[in-house]
């Protein structure tokens, strides 16, 4: 659970005036208590201080106590700092605060008053993959093919839906417009009916369940109205329409709400944020006050620039003039690469020599990306100059199939209702209870209206296989008894160990014997540690609590700034924190920015507001780069830069030049005053710079094999040729071509079964 209740720590001492540490602006924010206020707080003008500032003053000056505030935020990261910082303020005077993720603190809600929406207090949270297995049965419940119909596609329907607070009624008649339409309409309205069945939530409905309960319950909404007077939330300008109407029905008896925000980093739309809420903050609210917050603290001036060059061409925003009174700083440079290697490869020689001249340690960079797929060329660049690196958007580790398979076993034991947690493991690892029993099962469950669970726990009254009855039964029992263990009160960790052993699954791992089982078993144990520390650092620790505190954790929740590591991360998940020095790559038409979607302008404005929160991530050092050419569907493709370029003042960056030349050791010219400095390396591209000349880096890479540009070649299918340029390294070496008969063609070397030609 992300709900953090503050505990006192007497060795620190308390602030008592920390008013004075705040500029003129922030102070303004902070003491205005009474009614709507909107804070619009610019990239690194310290909005996180104003927040905790704020609520450090309801508590110490306004005498507000503490469980009648409410901070709703976006991460657990951004609850964690604010709860630190609280503490440290004003300590045990915090105790008691509701402070969260909008998805932590309406589950909490929702697990309070469960029954009078028809669920249970021990519902499932399902995340992404859960619906889109439970959307893809019912698609073939349906009788559609998910290999054409993909429940992703659905999946995506239904929830923007949701976060609309569109009903599956209201969907079907008014919403839609084609036969994919039609299809999700089908599905939405079977998907609302097993969920509720299932007694499961996604995380769509911790958003939009509490609309539903505040709205037909005015009882228990005018309750949480009176506890939650005093409202905050984090980054307004992320709120979909679900979120901005469950805080306006909170908010509306003493309007004593403070949002904050920038529009100027709006840039989740893809998932439901809505950009008017913040823009139209003003007239939802009479007599909001707006204060705004001008001051950066993070970056130099020549990266400030550079940002407002770009944001202030779009129409939709809030006006405001970022200041610093921090120094100029250096140009930002950019790159201009031949393609995705030649960039890969240059950015890994400037961060070493960042690290080299100024003393920059690896977690000091980050390599922002529009995509997660460019993400690979980078890893291959650093692994081969050894630099550690962090992945941020990665497989989550709660999302390997060994782990969500241990907490299948541990959320039925919470709630058997659970369907998808069923299907998932009552076969896992086998135990002889094939598909066509499962279908039987199911369809027995379909036809009479009951659940599956109520099925297997009656399985001897199934028209089954004697065998596929007995076994069934087995796993009922084994699920039986482990819950009685629980609700005995056998601690989490020594049942989890129960759950391992009886199901064999950690057998059949040891038996399999494989590298791929013993890494699933490090992961299991890994999970075990998981549980053990939650056990330990929980007051009352309960199996229920700790399934929903990890399916709420994110991708950003995952990063480590103190790992001592280049990040690579998309612009999306870096919202929110910044480094000394930043690399945005990929800086192409239709890659930086995407190609349009629902509109030309509209779309355009968000990527713009996706390339200011990149460019504004950096503290001292900012680097943009673009290649030529870059690999696509399998051949290389000529790219044109991106038109953000064109609107960058031109007065803040300076243009590098240059390529990856591979060539022969032989070529290299390494003696005494050539102006080179160059170290071999036979396993990773050597090096080289002419310090005179900061225009220009060069990076040499040779190998020993003949086909080198020059070498005159024989293909079996275009025939006699003359090799005119060579890109990559290892297996991903490529050459380009030019034959006889056929023109220029870009090969892989080693697919493309070359033979040499001697002239």
């Amino acid at each position: 659970m992300q709900q953090f209740t503050l505990q006192p720590d007497s060795s620190k001492p308390i602030k008592t005036n920390f008013l004075k540490e705040l500029n003129e602006q922030q102070h303004s924010a902070v003491t205005h208590v009474k009614g709507p206020l909107l804070i619009v707080a610019g990239a690194g003008s310290g909005k996180t201080r104003v927040l905790t500032y704020r609520i450090a003053y309801l508590l110490q000056q306004h005498h507000a106590l503490p469980q009648n505030i409410l901070a709703l935020t976006f991460t657990n990261k951004a609850a964690r700092e604010m709860q630190e910082r609280i503490q440290q303020l004003i300590g045990e005077r915090a105790s008691g605060l509701w402070m969260g993720t909008f998805h932590s603190i309406f589950s909490k809600i929702l697990r309070f008053e469960a029954e009078k929406i028809g669920y249970n207090s021990n519902f499932s949270i399902y995340d992404t993959s859960d619906s889109e297995n439970a959307i893809k049965l019912i698609l073939k419940e349906l009788n559609f093919d998910p290999k054409e119909i993909k429940p992703k596609t659905i999946h995506r329907k239904i929830s923007d839906a949701k976060n609309q607070l569109i009903h599956p009624d209201t969907y079907k008649t008014r919403f839609v417009h084609s036969t994919l339409d039609d299809i999700a309409a089908r599905v939405f309205e079977v998907y609302e009916v097993r969920m509720r069945q299932t007694n499961a939530m996604d995380f769509d409905d911790l958003l939009i369940k509490p609309v539903k309960l505040f709205e037909e319950h005015p009882d228990v909404l005018e309750k949480y109205q009176d506890r939650f007077k005093y409202i905050l939330i984090d980054e307004y300008q992320d709120t979909n329409h679900a979120q901005y109407k469950v805080t306006r029905l909170l908010a509306e008896k003493y309007e004593n709400i403070c949002v904050v925000g920038d529009d100027a980093q709006s840039i989740y739309s893809f998932r439901g944020a809505d950009i008017s809420n913040i823009l139209n903050f003003k007239t939802d609210y009479d007599g909001a006050v707006e204060v705004p917050l001008e001051q950066n603290y993070r970056s130099t001036k020549f990266i400030l620039q550079c940002a407002d060059s770009v944001i202030k061409r779009n129409e939709k925003q809030i006006r405001k003039t970022l200041w610093t009174d921090n120094s100029e700083g250096e140009t930002i440079t950019l790159l201009e690469n031949f393609d995705e290697r030649d960039e890969a490869n240059r950015i890994v020689n400037h961060i070493n020599n960042l690290k080299f001249r100024q003393g920059y340690q690896n977690n000091d960079f980050a390599v922002l990306y529009r995509t997660n797929y460019q993400s690979r060329i980078f890893e291959e660049a650093f692994r081969r100059k050894n630099i550690a690196y962090q992945l941020v958007g990665g497989l989550s580790f709660y999302q390997r199939k060994e782990v969500k398979d241990v907490l299948a076993y541990l959320t039925l034991l919470v709630n058997p209702e659970d369907e998808q947690a069923l299907l998932r493991i009552i076969n896992e690892p086998s135990r002889g209870i094939g598909n066509k029993t499962l279908n039987d099962v199911i369809k027995k469950a379909r036809n009479e209206h009951k659940r599956v669970w109520h099925i297997v726990s009656n399985v001897e009254t199934a028209d089954l296989y004697k065998p596929a009855k007995e076994r069934i039964g087995q796993f009922v029992d084994m699920i039986n008894n482990l819950r009685d263990e629980l609700e005995a009160g056998v601690p989490l960790l020594d049942v989890t160990k129960k759950v391992l052993e009886q199901s064999g699954y950690m057998k059949a791992l040891v038996e399999e014997n494989s590298a791929q089982s013993l890494t699933r078993r490090d992961n299991i144990l890994e999970l075990q540690n998981a549980i053990a520390y939650y056990q330990q650092n929980t007051k009352n620790p309960n199996l229920a609590s700790f399934l929903q505190e990890i399916s709420l954790i994110t991708d950003t929740d995952k990063y480590d700034e103190n790992k001592p590591a280049v990040t690579l991360m998309t612009v999306h998940a870096s919202k929110g924190l910044e480094f000394p020095a930043v690399f945005i790559v990929g800086l192409e038409e239709n890659l930086f920015p995407m190609g349009a979607r629902d509109g030309e302008e509209a779309n355009i404005e968000e990527e713009r507001r996706l390339f200011y929160v990149a460019i504004t991530r950096a503290q001292k050092h900012l680097f943009f780069s673009y290649s030529k050419m870059r690999f696509k569907f399998g051949e290389e493709q000529r790219q044109a830069r991106s038109r953000f370029l064109n609107e960058v003042d031109p007065g803040v960056v300076r243009t590098e030049t240059g390529a990856t030349i591979y060539q022969t050791k032989a070529d290299v010219d390494d003696s005494p005053g050539s102006g080179m400095e160059i170290e071999y390396d036979w396993k990773s591209p050597i090096t080289s710079k002419k310090p005179s000349d900061t225009s220009f880096s060069y990076t040499y890479e040779y190998d020993d094999d003949p086909f080198m540009p020059g070498a005159h070649v024989m293909h079996p299918t275009f025939g006699a040729g003359k090799i005119v340029q060579r890109n990559g390294s290892g297996k991903d070496t490529r050459v380009v071509v030019f034959f006889k008969n056929r023109g220029q063609k870009t090969l892989m070397l080693r697919a493309a079964n070359l033979s040499l030609i001697n002239q």
